[in-house]
């Protein structure tokens, strides 16, 4: 068996899993077909013939063996990535790519506005978001930072905890003028609420804290249901019922009017975390103490 797999050969794996085929792959990489061919065949020799793939009819199908080497062809793909985006910019000039991960809501509806006037500052920068409520694993580099609803436990990362964002309870006006205000708690179920398909551990705080206050969120309850954030987030904002969202957000919408501020109020942690050893890495420093100080100051909307 050969120790030394190609990164080469591995990326071509990656991609015909990905694409189902090896002309897909072929497309994706910039190969020809007869070359990823020639990769997978590399590799299943290297690994003493053992199949890599079976034909199905939605295509090629990867085998157990090759299930078994996805994670770790993953981490190559994500060091090799790591790589090109250290060799863009030196260590002391404030140039090159900087990818960030972040929740949804924050990628898609915080961060432009944080990250545009950074870059009018630093043009050379350039910035790759991923949007995603899954955790990315910054010591595999999926991402140089982070911002994280949840603390970091990797002792190998640089942390800085930035102020709870808010959540509280929303209605767009015209939905309001439509249905009515409600005054009273036990009001809200004459209403149309929006809230989760699937109850997950994430929301267990939430719920409880919600119970707590007598107002029992249950699937079964919601007229609008979704485990997307930017989908509940956009039924408020189309006037379709009352549900959760980030005050921050809201405050910048008059037409958004919050329910209960005085007993609907609940915080979200947030932290900003990046791998030590970019700790010396001058953008990347800019970038994360820009992100410590804008989000907090998003985080202090009430």
């Amino acid at each position: 068996m050969n120790s030394g797999l190609s990164w080469d050969h591995c990326r071509s794996l990656l991609e015909v899993v990905r694409r189902g085929s090896l002309s897909g792959a072929a497309r994706a990489l910039g190969l020809t077909q007869p070359t990823v061919a020639r990769h997978i065949e590399q590799i299943e020799a290297d690994l003493g013939g053992v199949a890599l793939f079976t034909r199905s009819p939605q295509g090629l199908a990867p085998t157990e063996a090759a299930e078994a080497l996805l994670p770790h062809a993953r981490t190559m793909e994500s060091a090799a990535a790591a790589l090109v985006r250290a060799a863009t910019g030196s260590a002391e000039e404030i140039s090159g790519v900087v990818r960030i991960t972040a929740s949804d809501v924050i990628g898609v509806e915080v961060l432009p506005a944080i990250l545009r006037d950074l870059h009018a500052t630093h043009p050379g920068l350039v910035f790759e978001i991923i949007p995603s409520n899954k955790t990315a694993d910054l010591i595999r580099r999926d991402a140089d930072i982070a911002v994280r609803m949840t603390p970091p436990r990797q002792s190998a990362l640089v942390v800085k905890k930035v102020g709870d964002i808010r959540l509280g309870l929303f209605a767009h006006r015209a939905y309001f003028e439509r249905r009515g205000t409600p005054r009273r708690l036990e009001d809200l179920a004459g209403h149309a609420i929006i809230g989760f398909d699937r109850e997950t551990a994430s929301l267990q705080g939430l719920l409880q804290a919600m119970g707590g206050l007598g107002l029992e969120l249950r699937r079964e309850a919601f007229a609008f249901r979704s485990d997307n954030d930017l989908a509940q987030l956009n039924a408020i904002r189309a006037g379709f019922g009352v549900g959760l969202g980030q005050v921050g957000l809201a405050k910048r919408d008059p037409d958004l009017l919050r329910l209960f501020p005085q007993l609907i109020d609940f915080p979200m942690e947030t932290w900003i975390t990046m791998h030590g050893d970019l700790r010396g890495n001058r953008r990347m420093r800019v970038v994360f103490d820009h992100l410590t100080a804008a989000v907090d100051a998003y985080a202090a909307c009430r």
